[in-house]
């Protein structure tokens, strides 16, 4: 098994229930790749909390695409959005369920 494999389940098994989280990090490797698995547990290392969520987290995070570039655009807004959280009770108020 590779060393940072080796190194979360040294911290796993000293924890009660980390035979299993170590086997859901296992379970990553079919769908995501042992090369990105691998990135993802050295981060999640690093980081000093271990677990397999975390490690679902990271590899989530390494998969996202990129976000698109910025357009540039002559359009403007021509009034401002105003945050009115009494605008849903209103609304509610003049719905009727039969």
């Amino acid at each position: 098994m590779p060393e940072p494999l080796l190194r979360l389940r040294g911290l796993l098994l000293k924890r009660e229930g980390g035979d299993r989280v170590m086997a859901k990090v296992l379970a990553a490797v079919p769908k995501s790749g042992l090369e990105a698995v691998l990135v993802a547990v050295e981060l999640v290392l690093e980081s000093g909390n271990p677990s397999a969520e975390h490690v679902e987290n990271v590899l989530n995070r390494l998969k996202a695409a990129a976000p698109p570039e910025c357009v540039e655009t002559s359009l403007e807004v021509a009034e401002a959005p105003i945050a009115d959280t009494g605008r849903y009770d209103r609304l509610r108020g003049e719905m009727s369920h039969a």
